[in-house]
Formats: structure tokens, C-alpha cells, sequence
């Protein structure tokens, strides 16, 4: 490709962030596999077609590892945190059945009474609110899956506010100086956590990390200690966080499917699925580097390091894998979309995160029957992230006084 072939998505501007959709069903319409330029300044291969992508997640020659990269300005963010989504096999295979056996579904289920009681707590203070509004981000959807993954890792949570700082400065300010700055800093507060895990461990799944040891004795070093922490704790809340307030506005948006759940919530199950189909908090995977060239769909990505996206979202909207995608409707069949990755790097998260919207959006939906957006939806500010989707903000109307148009 030349370089007029080169799309640069940061000049489509705000409106590519408000709303990337007319943007990639362009690029589908053309093809599976675009060259880009990221916001970030990065230049990278762009996969938005559903068989593209799906295979793209499985191809052994994408690699994970952010050393393989040919930019060396793309490896500094990571050198110090590894961890099994920055890694390959076998190293991958190791740290994740390390991890996948202390993050059990035994260890979810003990979670969902606290789940509960988080949520209530949070709608009441919503609810208490005088003038009858709430920021359903800042005051709901970021400190309710903060307050579940402090709790589930042992992590303080008077020290959540921090890592909403550092997770956001890591996911959203990569190339500019802020990201790697955050890393630094959440790297040395959770070495030190660590630290104190050791003399002092606890019923958490960090303090289940530092004592585990697989066969042969096979433990997770210090390093790979923060750098599974680092993952745990940016993935457990940005992901989340976005899950429940873009599947919110989803919902608000559309106010006869908003009415069917009310009416009959044994959809809320297909209703998670499909507001992670439809609007999921990844925009992207994270980035992949060839190590080989690789073909997708009859497009050639060089080998060498060339860097790789994987769009979750616009596969998720693939016309081609679900009819007529524009549309959001509860009761489709959204099984088989990508918003949490597939193959060996899917996000073994998954089910926390379902237990965590599925709560979430009920207990809304109950407690606040008039629920309603506060602004016009396309005054909403998002994220000028490529790979994370998310709000800065979502203000409701929790107990209005008129209808809103």
C-alpha cells in the first residue's frame, strides 16, 4: 500500500470518536484489512471484517508481545509489567493456567452478594441526589466494578481513585509520555502491595498469587506477580465500566427494548450479549505484531513487526455475521461476537464481567423506572481512544420531573 492509502482516523475527529460505525462500514464495504493512523501517531494494519478478524485472533504469527514491535516506542510502555495478554506461548500457557487456577468460578460466585450490595449502595446514593440527576459513569458504572476488583485482588479501596488515574492514562494516552508515567507509578504501588501481601496474606486472589505454584513448583516470579496485577486491576475496571455505561446508553437509546426488559427479565442474559455486540468497551484488541507475514481475507500484512488492530467493534457490526448489526435488539442471537476476544487470549474475565453488567442493568432498570439520558446523545463526549470504547461522562435523569425528549 502506499502512503494515499494510509487512513488517518485521528483527523476524522470528534465525530469518529462519537460514533466510529459509518467509518468502518465504509472500510468494510472495501475490504477486511485497512492501513491506518492512530491518534496516538502509530501507523498500523486495521482488520474491521468479522472472518478477518476472527481469524486474526488465532493466527500464531500476530504475536502479543510488544518486544517484537519494529517502533521501539511502542515497547517501553510494558517492559517492566509482563503479563499473559503481552505474551506469547509458551510463556502465555504458563502464566495463564497459573492464573486461571486461583481466578475460579468458585471464587466469582462468592463475589455476587457483594456484587449486589455494592450496586444498591451505589443507586441509593444516586437516588439521594437533590436535583434528581447522576453521572452514570463517575457515580455508578466506574466505582462499582473498582469496588469488586479492590475487593476481589485485596487492593485498598480508599486507593481506587489512583487507579482510575493510571488505568486511564495507560488505556487512553498511549504514545504521548502519560501512559508510560502511569505504568511507573502503578508498577511501584503494587510492588510494594506485593510486598506486604507476602507478610501478610490475606483470603484475596492476590495474596492466592503470590503463595500459588503450579507443578513442579512452578510459581509467578515478582515481575510476573505486578505485571498480572497491572492486567487484573485495568481490565477489571475499564472494561467493565464501558460494558455498563455504553450497554446504558444503548438501552436509553432504544426505549421499546428498554421496556421489554423491564416487562420480562429472563432476556437480560441476551441483552449483556448484545450490548457488548453493539457497543462493546473495546474498540480493538490489543496490539498485535507480525512475526511472520500473515493473510487475511487475500491482504498481505508484512512480516517485521508490523503493528496489528484487531476491531472488535467494527467486526461485532459485520452485516456479513449479524443481519442487519445497526440495529440493537435484546432478543438477537449475539453468540459469537468479539467483544471479549477468542482464542487463547479471550478474556478468561468474561464471566465476572457478565455477573457485574447483569447486576447492574437490573438493578437500574427496578430501581429507577424513569431512568432517562439528561443531554442529547450526541453531545456525549467519548473516549479519542482507537482501542478503548468509553464515556467521559453519562448524565441521567434518575427521578425527572417531565418527560425528556
Amino acid at each position: 500500500m502506499s502512503e494515499e492509502d494510509v487512513i488517518d482516523l485521528a483527523a476524522l475527529g470528534e465525530d469518529f470518536a462519537r460514533d466510529p460505525h459509518p467509518v468502518y462500514a465504509e472500510l468494510r464495504a472495501r475490504g477486511p484489512v485497512h492501513r491506518v493512523l492512530l491518534p496516538e501517531g502509530f501507523t498500523a494494519w486495521l482488520v474491521v471484517g468479522y472472518e478477518a478478524a476472527r481469524a486474526a485472533l488465532c493466527d500464531p504469527h500476530l504475536s502479543n508481545n510488544m518486544r517484537n514491535a519494529k517502533d521501539a516506542g511502542l515497547t517501553d510502555l510494558v517492559a517492566d509489567a509482563p503479563n499473559m495478554l503481552m505474551s506469547d506461548p509458551p510463556r502465555h500457557t504458563r502464566l495463564r493456567k497459573l492464573v486461571v487456577r486461583e481466578f475460579t468460578p468458585r471464587r466469582i460466585r462468592a463475589l455476587e452478594g457483594r456484587v449486589q450490595e455494592i450496586t444498591h449502595e451505589l443507586i441509593d446514593a444516586m437516588l439521594a441526589q437533590s436535583e434528581g440527576r447522576a453521572d452514570l459513569v463517575t457515580d455508578f458504572a466506574y466505582p462499582l466494578p473498582a469496588a469488586v476488583i479492590c475487593e476481589l485482588l485485596g487492593v485498598p479501596f480508599d486507593d481506587r481513585e489512583k487507579f482510575h488515574d493510571w488505568s486511564t492514562q495507560i488505556t487512553k494516552r498511549l504514545g504521548d509520555g502519560g501512559a508510560e508515567a502511569a505504568m511507573g507509578e502503578l508498577t511501584g504501588y503494587l510492588t510494594a502491595l506485593l510486598e506486604d501481601k507476602r507478610a501478610r496474606p490475606g483470603d484475596d486472589l492476590l495474596s492466592a498469587l503470590v503463595r500459588t505454584s503450579g507443578e513442579d513448583q512452578d510459581a509467578l516470579s515478582t515481575e510476573e506477580l505486578v505485571g498480572m496485577a497491572v492486567l487484573l486491576l485495568i481490565a477489571g475496571q475499564e472494561t467493565t465500566t464501558g460494558l455498563i455505561a455504553n450497554g446504558m446508553v444503548a438501552l436509553l437509546r432504544h426505549p421499546e427494548q428498554c421496556s421489554a426488559l423491564r416487562a420480562d427479565f429472563s432476556l437480560l442474559d441476551g441483552a449483556v450479549e448484545e450490548m457488548l455486540r453493539y457497543s462493546g468497551p473495546t474498540g480493538t484488541s490489543l496490539h498485535r505484531f507480525t512475526t511472520a507475514s500473515v493473510s487475511l481475507d487475500g491482504v498481505v500484512i508484512p512480516g517485521g513487526g508490523e503493528l496489528v488492530l484487531i476491531g472488535n467493534t467494527p467486526a461485532n457490526q459485520d452485516p456479513k455475521r449479524f443481519p442487519d448489526a445497526g440495529r440493537f435488539d435484546i432478543r438477537r442471537d449475539a453468540g459469537g461476537h468479539l467483544a471479549f476476544g477468542h482464542g487463547i487470549h479471550a478474556c478468561f474475565g468474561a464471566p465476572l464481567a457478565r455477573l457485574e453488567a447483569k447486576a447492574a442493568v437490573r438493578a437500574l432498570l427496578e430501581r429507577c423506572p424513569d431512568l432517562a439520558l439528561a443531554v442529547d446523545p450526541a453531545t456525549l463526549i467519548w473516549h479519542p481512544s482507537v482501542m478503548m470504547r468509553g464515556l467521559t461522562s453519562l448524565p441521567v435523569l434518575v427521578r425527572p420531573t417531565a418527560p425528556v425528549a
